[in-house]
């Protein structure tokens, strides 16, 4: 498994473990808010890591736009890549929701 992988799966499980987001509490977000918040903290670091002051401000309100859930939730980090795995966990949570439903 990859670095990038392993970070990701550890957010993960530090979501499931300390925070509580269970799956049954995941399944309640079927109207694709995962989806946006993974999409929110990778267009964060989008924007962070633009080469041109248009994109920079472009990522950087697209980010905060499609945030689904109360603004006291978005946490992004000063570190890019923990931005990364928040948004790779988020990723796997919908898949994981995604799958549940298709059962």
């Amino acid at each position: 498994m990859s670095e990038g992988s392993r970070r990701i799966a550890a957010e993960r499980q530090r979501q499931i473990e300390v925070e509580r987001w269970t799956a049954e509490h995941d399944d309640a977000h079927s109207n694709g808010c995962l989806a946006a918040a993974a999409a929110a903290y990778a267009l964060r670091v989008a924007s962070t890591e633009a080469q041109c002051d248009n994109w920079t401000t472009t990522y950087g309100a697209m980010a905060e736009s499609v945030w689904p859930f109360d603004e006291d939730w978005w946490k992004p980090s000063s570190d890019p890549v923990r931005d990364l795995e928040r948004a790779g966990a988020l990723i796997a949570a919908e898949i994981d929701r995604l799958l549940r439903a298709a059962r």
